[in-house]
């Protein structure tokens, strides 16, 4: 049998060890952590293949034509939104507003919210939605119009549709509907950021200061 003071000794060696292994996981997942922020600090997602913006026209929140021309040569912000959504699309929709307010008075660059429900998300709603997020007009446009052209917007530029997932809940079936795309000067959709994130709006522009630099 263990005397009193070997059992003692056994627990204390058992104790050290489980501090030790709990510090080795902790400085691991911390020093895991800092490699990939290091690594993507902006945490951009790129996109799967080149994507580039197609010719449109479609109908803004004011009832106006808006066209790709109109677009031409200013750097895009574009979200992802249905009016009646009332989980993901409002966070999206509060960081497009922290968006707008970090590039004012910024001229070459526009805030695009391409609704996937055109049925439902009417000129109306979306100037409704459009005035409960503070958006300014001349620089951030609710678009919405024609399905079949709306939906071709989105798929050739931005998004990917599974039409086999009886689970997606967004009209169209797009995927990452949570996303937010980053849209050069050329027409080329370059980067995508998490738009859950309470950093996504300054990820977004560090990435439109980036791509500034680029152009000139």
């Amino acid at each position: 049998m263990d005397s009193p003071t070997s059992t003692r000794s056994d627990e204390r060696l058992f104790f050290s060890l489980v501090v030790g292994l709990l510090f080795l996981a902790a400085t691991g997942g911390w020093y895991a952590t800092h490699v990939l922020l290091k690594k993507d600090p902006t945490h951009v997602i790129l996109p799967d293949k080149a994507r580039q913006l197609p010719e449109f026209t479609l109908t803004n929140s004011m009832g106006l034509i808006a066209t790709r021309a109109d677009l031409s040569g200013k750097i895009l912000v574009v979200s992802f939104l249905l009016t009646s959504c009332s989980l993901t699309c409002p966070e999206v929709t509060k960081h497009m507003t922290e968006i707008q307010g970090l590039t004012t008075g910024q001229p070459d660059v526009r805030l695009v919210s391409l609704t996937v429900d055109p049925r439902d998300d009417t000129v109306s709603s979306l100037a409704k939605y459009g005035e409960k997020y503070g958006a300014d007009t001349k620089r951030w446009f609710f678009l919405t119009g024609d399905k079949t052209v709306l939906y071709n917007l989105i798929s050739t530029s931005f998004l990917d549709q599974d039409l086999n997932d009886p689970f997606v809940y967004m009209p169209g079936n797009f995927s990452h509907t949570d996303r937010v795309a980053v849209v050069d000067s050329h027409g080329r959709t370059r980067a995508y950021f998490d738009g859950l994130r309470d950093d996504v709006a300054a990820s977004v522009t560090a990435e439109i200061n980036r791509l500034r630099q680029q152009d000139r």
